[in-house]
């Protein structure tokens, strides 16, 4: 291990949980547990931009005491996109588990595969 590993452990931890959800939304064939890797990928790329958006010793960008330099402050265009990022990531999610409700109800799985075969069987 290099000395840069130690030190950006926290990327280095972004990009192990992208990995994995990508790998669970690529290999899984249940929806519910696709989902769930695109759920381990946003927050990965909420810790990475989390991580690159820290300045260690700086403070969060509220002026206070009258100090009113740059190099105290942390830039906080990273904290808004996670802010952002969060709040379509549950939209998103809410609409892919309302559209996996309707599969379920109308084909009674949740199996991409078995949805496939029902649907070149229906014709579509």
């Amino acid at each position: 291990m290099g000395p840069n590993l130690l030190t950006n452990y926290g990327e280095a931890v972004a990009m192990i949980l992208f990995g994995i959800g990508f790998c669970n939304l690529l290999l899984q064939k249940n929806l519910i547990k696709k989902i769930i890797g695109l759920n381990i990928m946003d927050s990965a790329i909420y810790l990475f931009l989390a991580e690159k958006g820290y300045i260690e010793g700086h403070v969060a960008p509220i002026v206070a005491d009258g100090v009113q330099s740059v190099e105290r402050y942390i830039n906080p265009i990273p904290s808004g996109l996670v802010l952002t990022g969060i709040v379509v990531s549950v939209s998103v999610t809410a609409l892919m588990l309302s559209i996996t409700i309707r599969l379920y109800q109308r084909y009674h799985t949740l199996d991409l595969d078995e949805i496939s075969l029902q649907l070149k069987k229906e014709g579509l």
